[in-house]
């Protein structure tokens, strides 16, 4: 059996994370810092404590406010850049935690699989198309707020890469789904047992979403779509 190099320099022996994701996580994590440290008067002053409801009030997704859009046709760029500021507000740092963790495990397996942009592409993407997706289809639920349709893209993008390695092997591709099935599962059990909001509609169109662009910003991804597409004629 080889045995590990004693010499070898500490950054080699450890998989660092991919700049993209580490500047994901400090802007995610640093936004909910500041908003702990004003609740709690650290910092910022008497004025501080309402930092979150401020942001929340200015940043987050509204269906209201996209259908509001819709109809009349003014499209405010203060109201557009909800379908992405949204991501970066959550509820309590728990909410946030949670949100880091997904980002650091499945963000650093699609980055180093398909590249930082591409890893970017789905995360903005399905952080889109989940918000959009959540107002046309719940146009009376509350607002959206907090970054898990974004990481849920992430979990496509993963599921991707294994739904890919399991057919290498021969094995039943439908095992990559394993996890989104108990995620979704999940969800629809504390929202049966404790009610709330049906945001798992941006949950899974951020799925759905980071998976199928999947096929076209993996490594030779768009020529292996075209060959398809072509054996198919």
């Amino acid at each position: 059996m080889q045995q590990p190099d004693h010499h070898e320099p500490p950054e080699q022996m450890v998989n660092p994370l991919p700049p993209v994701v580490a500047a994901l996580f400090l802007v995610l994590l640093g936004i909910e810092v500041v908003f702990y440290l004003g609740a709690r008067g650290i910092i910022g002053g008497p004025g501080a404590i309402g930092w979150r409801l401020d942001a929340i009030q200015r940043f987050a997704f509204s269906p209201e406010i996209l259908n509001f859009m819709i109809d009349t046709g003014r499209w405010q760029s203060e109201n557009v850049i909800r379908v992405f500021s949204y991501v970066f507000i959550h509820a309590g740092f728990t909410h946030a935690l949670f949100v880091g963790v997904f980002l650091l495990a499945m963000g650093k397996m699609v980055a180093e699989v398909f590249g930082g942009l591409a890893m970017l592409t789905i995360f903005f993407a399905s952080a889109c198309v989940g918000a959009l997706a959540y107002g046309l289809l719940a146009p009376d639920g509350p607002v959206l707020i907090g970054g898990f349709p974004a990481v849920y893209g992430l979990i496509g993008g993963f599921t991707y890469i294994l739904w890919l390695s399991l057919s290498t092997v021969g094995a039943n591709q439908s095992r990559a789904f394993s996890l989104i099935a108990v995620l979704m599962g999940l969800q629809l059990l504390f929202g049966l047992l404790f009610g709330g909001a049906p945001d798992w509609i941006a949950d899974l169109s951020g799925f759905a979403t980071g998976f199928l662009l999947s096929f076209v910003l993996s490594p030779g991804g768009w020529t292996k779509l075209l060959e398809k597409m072509r054996d198919r004629e």
